[in-house]
């Protein structure tokens, strides 16, 4: 599908053309430059590679400089592959105005990192303090888990402490509430993945 690659900038509200106050993100879509164009013949497969933010040359490899030259542009932060229908030259440059007919799209975003949590914040867990299981001070733990001698392990799944966040997470069929093009701006109703200034993939 095609899309761009943008940059989440934070959240706001505007009103609706009946009065309502409707909570949006705003985020900046592109421009994106045209870096690489695959084809059936040599790739296997037809994409259009995308790329997003200014990076410094030395930190970019050797490679992907021969790439950014045969394109003929600065080096890139960010780079993504979408499919699109309509046909693309290298060093062409996308917009938001991509998005002008677009009623809806689907953001991939990564999710806050919260670090190791227990099943209270995780899952949503009530806890077990001063209830069962013997529990009198440990209000947050997750209590019995059921293993006894049989089946003698814990099953693969069980909701317990863990890593939370840092997920790559696609909120689908957002609705696409304005584009301002003279500053490349997205606004979308409701929220997207990802802290202020985080990387998403804007899929139409």
């Amino acid at each position: 599908m095609p899309g761009l690659i943008g940059k989440k900038i934070g959240m706001t509200s505007v009103f609706s053309a009946d009065g309502k106050n409707v909570p949006c993100t705003v985020i900046e879509a592109g421009p994106c430059v045209v870096t690489q164009i695959k084809s059936e013949e040599k790739d296997g497969y037809k994409a259009v590679q995308l790329g997003y933010g200014e990076a410094k040359e030395s930190r970019t490899s050797k490679p992907m400089m021969g790439t950014f030259k045969k394109a003929d542009t600065t080096p890139k932060k960010h780079l993504a592959e979408f499919k699109f229908d309509e046909e693309h030259n290298l060093g062409d440059t996308i917009t938001v105005e991509l998005f002008a007919d677009a009623k809806f799209v689907d953001i991939v975003g990564t999710s806050k990192g919260k670090g190791f949590q227990g099943v209270v914040k995780r899952h949503g867990f009530a806890g077990v303090g001063q209830s069962t299981h013997g529990q009198d001070d440990r209000a947050r733990k997750p209590g019995s888990i059921g293993a006894c001698s049989y089946p003698a392990k814990v099953f693969k799944g069980m909701r317990m402490g863990g890593q939370m966040g840092g997920d790559r997470v696609t909120t689908q069929n957002l609705q696409v509430l304005k584009i301002i093009p003279e500053h490349n701006l997205l606004l979308v109703k409701g929220s997207v993945a990802g802290c202020n200034g985080s990387t998403v993939l804007i899929n139409k």
